[in-house]
């Protein structure tokens, strides 16, 4: 029942991560729709976080190092209440605090300005030193892409996780989760600069690794309780596919960094729905909510 919860909340930010990319004409689809599986686990269940508080010494933090597919952030922000969701529409609009890459100077609850690749884990290293410094009970969880691990960063703040935090200890208030998706920037992973074999070199710089199914809710709150268990830092390799939930960006490179167009969005949301074309005009008639969604893109594409 409660993966069935995480689903259903996934899919309607699916569904806001297309609406606000489409409205911003430009952004990642791509790869936020490939981490907003891990990212709908973690914030509905896992953090201890209050969205009235963004400031809460406690809260557990998330750093999203590939910071392009911050509208996956933003759709599960939205939904729990750190700001309206009406907001989402402004992405990229000029003055918005939604901008195309965290800034926590523009949005109270974001934890770091990320996006310039390679920074986040060791951003989150600090963070989770400090927190460990002072006793707190709070947890980091860093989101890595994976054509960003070719970054040389990555691997010296991978050195130095298992050595932080006390001897035979390092940072076990530390979660990496690597969103391998395997496609970067026009082209597949593999193709431009291969990252294998990624567990053994996790591995080798002393880091416990899990691997999981990254859309799998069981196997992903299943990994997160593991880590919360683990002495040391750990890593979960998360396989994911770029574009998850809509047919026509699925392990497709042209989507990495290309916002659709309205007809394309309303044709992705018919996907991430599940709603045959010959039933969309029943669907609507019987979804007032989705036909508000439907005019609304209509309606940008007539503009």
């Amino acid at each position: 029942m409660a993966d069935a919860r995480l689903e259903t909340i996934a899919r309607e930010c699916r569904v806001q991560i297309i609406r606000m990319l489409t409205h911003a004409g430009s952004g990642h689809p791509g790869g936020s729709l490939s981490v907003i599986d891990v990212l709908t686990a973690l914030f509905f269940g896992r953090l201890r976080h209050d969205p009235r508080r963004p400031d809460w010494p406690d809260r557990d933090r998330v750093v999203l190092s590939k910071g392009h597919a911050v509208p996956a952030l933003y759709a599960v922000m939205a939904k729990t209440g750190y700001f309206p969701e009406s907001r989402l529409v402004t992405l990229r609009k000029l003055g918005s605090p939604l901008q195309g890459h965290p800034d926590r100077t523009a949005l109270p609850g974001i934890e770091a300005a990320t996006g310039s690749l390679g920074q986040g884990l060791s951003i989150s290293l600090g963070l989770a030193l400090g927190l460990r410094l002072r006793q707190a009970p709070a947890r980091v969880y860093c989101i890595l892409g994976d054509g960003e691990i070719q970054e040389g960063q990555v691997w010296e703040a991978a050195m130095a996780a298992p050595k932080l935090g006390g001897p035979a200890h390092g940072l076990d208030n530390l979660t990496v989760v690597l969103d391998y998706n395997k496609i970067q920037l026009d082209n597949f992973v593999a193709k431009i600069l291969d990252l294998e074999p990624v567990l053994a070199k996790w591995q080798a710089f002393g880091w416990s690794v899990l691997e999981i199914d990254g859309h799998d809710f069981e196997q992903i709150n299943k990994a997160l309780d593991q880590a919360e268990a683990t002495v040391g830092p750990v890593i979960v390799v998360a396989h994911t596919v770029k574009g998850r939930g809509v047919s026509f960006m699925e392990n497709d490179p042209e989507w990495h960094g290309k916002a659709p167009k309205p007809a394309e969005a309303i044709r992705a949301i018919r996907d991430i729905l599940g709603v045959p074309e010959a039933e969309w005009s029943g669907h609507l008639a019987r979804h007032p909510e989705t036909k508000a969604l439907a005019d609304e893109l209509a309606a940008l594409g007539a503009k």
